[in-house]
């Protein structure tokens, strides 16, 4: 019989939103995408150490997480490379991405280190036979490049420096499977985002297999009309989801509107505006009948 698991993606910080998911999910194993810290400004009530002592806790007892960029990225903030130095610096946007984690435990403290040891611990994909999880992006020739040094899908803290630089090989495979993949558009052309800077990459949706052109593929582009027109381009940065691939489920991205499933095997589920989770019963095309929305104050 197949397992059922509930899928939760990235919390961060936000306790008020994981209990009121919690208490809309039926019994049964969880599973979590990753991004449990380091909250936004939206976050009325943030708390690093009430998210991560739940979720650990449900670990623990039979649930499973796989890291998420925020978790890497705090991996790096509170460690010294060989030369004395931050492995991820310290200030400017980062201390402001890191704030409520800093907040909470300080800056390379004990505290900081115990918990940025778990996420250490935490794989960066998991198959659970029938359904996969990635944070971000699931990249079958990232993962093999992963593979074949780390089979079991941990990160070492020999592995750290070498991340943090994202030069070789290895490391932008782990840098896609927690971020995904951006492309370069065609000189002449670029877009402001949402925060109005001007961006000459787009974030791409690689679950979407049927896409085509530019439009069809771009993510987090406020307006559309100012994306190329025409055919995405071959690139190795983009390795869209076979069609006929195992269901993958993600977070990472902020959807806007309300929670879809956008192909038959691959769903995002980070919708920070209506909170979500995937219940998954074994089915080999995802149905929008099994996510559970997040009523505030449910």
């Amino acid at each position: 019989m197949t397992q059922t698991w509930t899928v939760i993606p990235d919390l961060h910080a936000d306790p008020a939103r994981l209990e009121a998911t919690l208490r809309m999910l039926e019994p049964g194993p969880l599973a979590f995408l990753g991004d449990f810290i380091d909250a936004g400004a939206s976050t009325p009530c943030p708390d690093d150490a009430a998210v991560l002592t739940r979720v650990r806790d449900l670990v623990a007892r039979g649930g499973v997480a796989v890291m998420g960029n925020h978790e890497l990225n705090a991996i790096l903030y509170h460690r010294l490379g060989v030369d004395g130095v931050p492995l991820r610096t310290r200030g400017g946007k980062n201390a402001a991405q890191h704030r409520s984690f800093v907040e909470a435990f300080g800056t390379a403290t004990p505290a900081a280190l115990e918990w940025t040891d778990w996420f250490l611990s935490l794989p960066l994909w998991l198959d659970l036979g029938g359904l996969r999880l990635v944070h971000a992006c699931w990249n079958q020739p990232a993962i093999d490049v992963i593979a074949a040094r780390r089979p079991d899908a941990r990160l070492r803290a020999e592995d750290l420096a070498e991340v943090a630089a994202k030069t070789t090989p290895f490391a932008r495979a782990v840098d896609t499977l927690l971020t995904g993949p951006e492309i370069a558009l065609p000189a002449g052309h670029g877009f402001v985002d949402a925060h109005g800077h001007r961006r000459d990459r787009v974030r791409i949706a690689w679950w979407r297999s049927a896409a085509k052109t530019w439009a069809e593929a771009a993510l987090s582009v406020p307006d559309p009309a100012q994306l190329p027109i025409g055919p995405l381009p071959h690139a190795p940065e983009i390795t869209l989801y076979p069609a006929d691939a195992p269901p993958v489920l993600i977070g990472h991205y902020k959807m806007q509107d309300a929670p879809r499933i956008e192909a038959p095997n691959a769903a995002c589920l980070d919708y920070p505006d209506q909170p979500c989770a995937y219940r998954w019963c074994g089915e080999a095309v995802l149905s929008e009948r099994q996510l559970v929305t997040v009523q505030p104050g449910a």
